[in-house]
């Protein structure tokens, strides 16, 4: 469908979080290197403006999405739709992939969006009718193929499925005026935080995996945000070695730098796992929601994601640190328990 059109102006609807915008970048990069010539407008979150301006060789535009009943990430105001409506419908989009979810709360909405033809996942089996294409949503596999599969149901084609964070001189400028006094390789990420607070493993199982990295020589790093400053401060209290508390003082950039330089990242199943898959840094990942087979990072011999649903032992967790740690560890070798 995508190649046998004229195309020209795409939106991709996709307003959800940092780690689910960077494991789409696979099928909008296949989108944007198949037909070059594409005007590509990302409508998201009121965030993913920034997102957008480090991924400006794949978007072109960006337009804050205002909330609609049912989606979780925003509050909802009738007055900012209305008008957001206007403004997308005057753009005129020439095709709208909706690449949010199964498309049951949202597709009804996009279908008011004026776009020529609308396309993307859908909860009903080959549910297309006039200028809408749909494809099954598939509620299996990995969140990154799930959206190369819709680029392929639409004839483009993948360019791989690494996932991408474009790291710029701002970026190492910011991260060098933190002056944190870091060794390169010598110090390890521990990101006790999450959006969600079913996804965070308890903090106090944080700190002994800090510990522990700080027992085999290698500095532990806090990272966070600045709301998640209260979990970062129960880590450094529980554990019985120093650390260097960054949570709170990186901007976005600044923290994939810090990322890009560690050892190794010990997380949640967050943003910070797939900024670290991008960079490919080995990682330990702890997947507390149950889905390590949609979420985690692909690569299972650099990174090892645990998932506390079906496996909820500390020593597994524990072994893990222990081989991230080795000396002259890649991490290779791991036995992914997802």
């Amino acid at each position: 469908m995508m190649m046998n059109v004229n195309i020209q102006k795409v939106a991709i609807f996709r307003a959800l979080q940092l780690g689910d915008l960077l494991c789409c970048i696979p099928a909008v990069r296949a989108l944007k290197l198949g037909k070059p010539s594409l005007h590509i407008t990302l409508i998201g979150l009121p965030w993913a403006q920034q997102f957008v301006a480090r991924f400006s060789h794949y978007f072109d535009d960006f337009i804050t999405f205002p909330g609609y009943p049912g989606l979780p990430e925003q509050p909802f105001n009738m007055q900012a739709l209305e008008d957001f409506l206007l403004d997308v419908r005057a753009r005129e989009f020439d095709l709208l992939l909706q690449m949010q979810g199964n498309g049951s709360i949202v597709n009804p909405l996009l279908l008011t969006f004026g776009a020529r033809h609308l396309a993307g996942f859908d909860p009903i089996k080959n549910r297309n009718s006039g200028r809408a294409t749909f494809l099954k949503y598939p509620a299996y596999g990995h969140e990154t193929e799930r959206h190369i599969a819709l680029m392929e149901h639409l004839g483009v084609y993948a360019v791989g499925n690494q996932l991408e964070f474009p790291v710029f001189q701002q970026d190492i400028t910011e991260f060098e005026e933190l002056n944190m006094g870091l060794q390169k390789g010598r110090y390890i990420c521990v990101h006790a935080g999450s959006r969600g607070a079913w996804r965070q493993w308890p903090p106090l199982f944080f700190a002994g995996l800090a510990d522990l990295c700080s027992e085999r020589g290698y500095t532990v790093v806090l990272t966070g945000t600045t709301d998640e400053m209260p979990i970062v401060e129960d880590v450094a209290s529980f554990m019985k070695t120093r650390s260097v508390i960054a949570a709170g003082k990186t901007t976005l950039g600044s923290l994939a730098v810090l990322i890009g330089r560690a050892a190794g990242i010990i997380c949640n199943c967050t943003g910070v796992a797939h900024i670290a898959s991008a960079l490919e840094i080995p990682s330990v990942v702890i997947s507390m929601d149950g889905e390590p087979w949609r979420w985690a990072p692909q690569d299972e011999q650099l990174h090892q994601c645990i998932d506390w649903t079906r496996h909820p032992d500390y020593t597994l967790v524990k072994e893990a640190v222990l081989n991230l740690t080795a000396p002259e560890s890649s991490v290779k070798g791991f036995v992914s328990s997802n």
